[in-house]
């Protein structure tokens, strides 16, 4: 854009979103007299999943918003804990966070996860027909109009990525009531339901099981269990709501 300016500003949260030049105080930003603040706030860097309350001048504005000259714009993060209205909360993720998905279903959250690069275009269609948030550490990704609803994942570490996501979303926790690897639900099942899939130590030292219902693997407390119940402990304890 090449034109009249406007100042903005953008929370700290958001500053690692901006150029490094930009990141300190106010930044004048050129304006055609056409496009959106909401345009204009992309143009920066920042995605508007990660935008809260959008002040110019003090008042709120929407991001169809045309700016004018001089006004001074304040770009707020988003509010937490975050509200999805007019859908169960579900998320989507793309090929990056495998491991984090994994984890989002071991507590029972609706799931999905492409294991595979479909592409943007897939994934933001996929997101809109599903009414899925997005996750993803893709900004160009977030920034498709497509998306039904998304969010930035700011950390490359599994255990903050998915402290990060139930803070934000706080969504219902059923540990161990989904399948890890294909998000379908669990449901009990006999040995003798799941003896095909066993290996012949496991038929003898364990007798408690579950099957998913979707792909039909069975599950049961093997010698992983501890760690995963460490995961879920610890999300019960800081994120579910107590009596």
């Amino acid at each position: 854009m090449d034109g009249p300016e406007i100042l903005v500003e953008v929370d700290a949260e958001l500053s690692l979103f901006v150029p490094p030049a930009r990141r300190r105080g106010a930044t004048a930003l050129a304006t055609d007299g056409a496009s959106t603040l909401g345009h204009a706030v992309e143009s920066l860097g920042v995605p508007l999943t990660e935008v809260g309350a959008l002040l110019v001048d003090g008042r709120e504005v929407p991001v169809s918003h045309i700016p004018a000259a001089g006004e001074s714009v304040r770009v707020r993060a988003v509010e937490r804990p975050q509200r999805v209205p007019g859908a169960p909360l579900r998320f989507l993720l793309d090929v990056h966070l495998g491991t984090l998905a994994r984890r989002l279903r071991l507590l029972g959250v609706d799931t999905a996860y492409e294991s595979t690069d479909i592409g943007d275009p897939a994934l933001s269609a996929r997101s809109a027909a599903e009414r899925r948030v997005m996750l993803s550490r893709d900004r160009g990704l977030l920034r498709r109009r497509e998306l039904w609803a998304g969010a930035y994942v700011y950390s490359t570490r599994p255990d903050d990525q998915l402290r990060d996501v139930l803070a934000r979303f706080t969504p219902e926790l059923r540990p161990w009531s989904r399948c890890t690897a294909c998000n379908g639900l669990l449901r009990p099942a006999t040995k003798e339901e799941v003896a095909d899939r066993l290996k012949g130590g496991t038929q003898r030292s364990y007798d408690v099981f579950a099957q998913c219902a979707q792909c039909g693997r069975a599950y049961w407390k093997g010698a992983h269990h501890d760690q995963l119940e460490t995961i879920v402990e610890r999300a019960l304890t800081e994120f579910s709501p107590h009596p």
